[in-house]
């Protein structure tokens, strides 16, 4: 799976928590009355339409290597870098029902002492009727707790925090019928909190600092998925629900369930012009520990705003983008959207729990068979804002 843009600007607390085309080139020469061909272009215009497709199906079935090493600049923790690379190829040739699979690696480095790896990978295998995921992470985050709920959100007050640990993702889906995956899915992570040194007021510390704390899930997921390309969509719909169970009978230090579904919509205003919808909704039940909660700022939900700066039981949010492909691989993103954090479902839509958010940025174009853009996203949030740099759109 490839690093979407919010991983360089933010990051999850350790735990539960995408010039002249042949075609056109082609038509050169077309009625031009010659025996042989004297250009490339020409004698691609000569030969039999069936041997050109061929030829395009053998092309789209070739791998791309995506390399980015992605400047880091977050609020969360520190300035540094986050180099990444990705391999994006059809797992059997001979498949052209399946979408492609993803295998990557990435790092992060920053200057406030965080430092982390990961790797991933997510395969569609047996004429997309499987889908494979897994990953793993190790490392420490060095970063601040506000609290939970909107009042320490915008109090400010910060406790720094340094969590050492590694977590561990396995999931099985399978096609049962109308493009629905269905399958179970397992989470396993370790990690041990302490306190770094502030100076000032701070919000109190956690009950788990000193502890290593282990927390572990099985849980289900469900997705129907009718993007006719996962990394740039230009039509098509996402819809995903994902539960997870985490219980002392597994391992786990505490018991707590989170369930979280999303919604994604995407529409051609034109050949060149994309508007995309996303919306996300996020519910924790049980004991969950602070990073158990529903974190806003990650998983691209909202961009601009801090990760773990607003946090609770319940959470949604959601944005409109508009994207514009431009020549010599360029692109243009604008969005902004709207969401909340609340203790409980009843609160829900009060305006001064809102937490708005608008930005944009440039698209650059690293894997032209496939659109996979290196995104650049300036973003303003309700008390900050955030420069971020990712491979891939954020939905």
């Amino acid at each position: 799976m490839l690093v979407k843009p919010a991983t360089a600007q933010e990051t999850q607390p350790l735990g539960p928590s995408s010039g002249i085309s042949r075609e056109s080139a082609g038509n050169i020469g077309r009625d031009v009355k010659i025996a042989v061909p004297d250009t490339k272009w020409e004698q691609e215009a000569l030969e039999p339409e069936d041997k050109k497709d061929d030829q395009k199906k053998e092309k789209k079935h070739r791998g791309s290597i995506v390399v980015a090493p992605l400047p880091l600049v977050s609020p969360a923790i520190g300035s540094g870098i986050i180099p990444v690379v990705g391999y994006i190829f059809p797992f059997r040739k001979n498949d052209t029902v399946s979408p492609p699979s993803t295998i990557g690696a990435v790092g992060l480095i920053s200057n406030n002492g965080t430092r982390g790896f990961g790797v991933g990978a997510q395969l569609f295998l047996k004429q997309d009727t499987y889908e494979v995921t897994t990953g793993y992470a190790r490392g420490n985050l060095n970063y601040n707790l506000y609290g939970v709920g909107i009042a320490a959100g915008d109090a400010g007050l910060k406790l720094p925090l340094e969590q050492t640990g590694h977590f561990f993702l396995g999931e099985v889906l399978r096609r049962v019928v109308w493009k629905v995956f269905v399958g179970p899915r397992f989470v396993d992570g370790n990690s041990l909190l302490t306190l770094r040194s502030s100076n000032g007021d701070s919000p109190p510390a956690p009950p788990d600092v000193g502890l290593h704390t282990a927390v572990r899930a099985i849980g289900i997921r469900v997705v129907r998925d009718t993007r006719p390309n996962r990394f740039y969509p230009t039509s098509g719909t996402k819809l995903e629900f994902t539960a997870d169970f985490f219980a002392q009978s597994l391992g786990s230090k505490y018991s707590f369930q989170r369930y979280k579904t999303s919604f994604d919509k995407f529409a051609s205003l034109s050949k060149n012009q994309v508007l995309a919808y996303d919306f996300y909704l996020c519910d924790t039940g049980g004991d969950p520990p602070f990073y158990g909660n529903c974190i806003y700022g990650t998983s691209n939900e909202l961009r601009g705003y801090t990760a773990g700066r607003y946090l609770d039981r319940h959470m949604f949010a959601t944005q409109l983008e508009y994207r514009l492909s431009l020549p010599k691989r360029f692109g243009l993103a604008g969005f902004g959207g709207v969401g909340e954090v609340v203790p409980g479902e009843s609160q829900w839509l009060r305006s001064n729990n809102l937490l708005p958010a608008v930005g944009g940025g440039p698209r650059f174009v690293l894997s032209p068979a496939y659109h996979v853009n290196l995104c650049a996203d300036f973003a303003r949030g309700k008390n900050s804002w955030t420069w971020s740099m990712g491979v891939g759109e954020a939905f």
